[in-house]
């Protein structure tokens, strides 16, 4: 009896190990792109990832089926999401200022990664953040075009310039 479940637990640490060897680094990628943290500097991406992996582990034997990969990145989204409402506006939701996706607001990085890095379909993304498909739809759209037409900044003041008084 002890030797059949020191074998099942073996097992279940290999499957586990070759798992997350092929699945750590694009979910770390995600994560870092969730956070907009510098990709060698990523601290809350790291913890987003551990936690995922976790989880993931901790239901390995109950998965029957299920895609571990699917179970992962919808705990690394969901866990995302709830530290950003809670933490909304706090320095531990700042973004790295050279992070492309710095401009954007954690739910537009959130459907962004997810709809376009992940490839997640417009329903199974709002079915997972709890929001309509046509609301998913507009956030990833405002998003695209806010990282496609950035916003300029204002021109500096040339030197010597005289300004027309108003």
């Amino acid at each position: 009896m002890r030797e059949r479940q020191a074998s099942r637990s073996a097992r279940r640490a290999r499957e586990f190990e070759a798992f997350v060897a092929g699945a750590a680094g694009r979910l770390l990628h995600a994560a870092t792109l969730l956070t907009a943290e510098a990709p060698g500097d990523n601290p809350r991406a790291r913890r987003l990832l551990t936690l995922a992996l976790a989880h993931t582990y901790a239901c390995w034997d109950r998965l029957r089926g299920e895609d571990p990969y699917d179970r992962a990145r919808q705990y690394l989204a969901t866990r995302f999401a709830r530290e950003a409402w809670h933490h909304h506006g706090l320095g531990r939701t700042r973004p790295h200022p050279d992070s492309a996706l710095a401009v954007l607001t954690p739910q537009e990085r959130l459907v962004l990664v997810l709809r376009l890095y992940e490839g997640v379909a417009e329903e199974q993304a709002a079915a997972l953040l709890g929001l309509p498909t046509e609301r998913v739809h507009l956030i990833c759209d405002r998003a695209t075009a806010t990282l496609l037409h950035p916003r300029r900044a204002a021109a500096p003041p040339v030197a010597g310039a005289k300004v027309a008084p108003s």
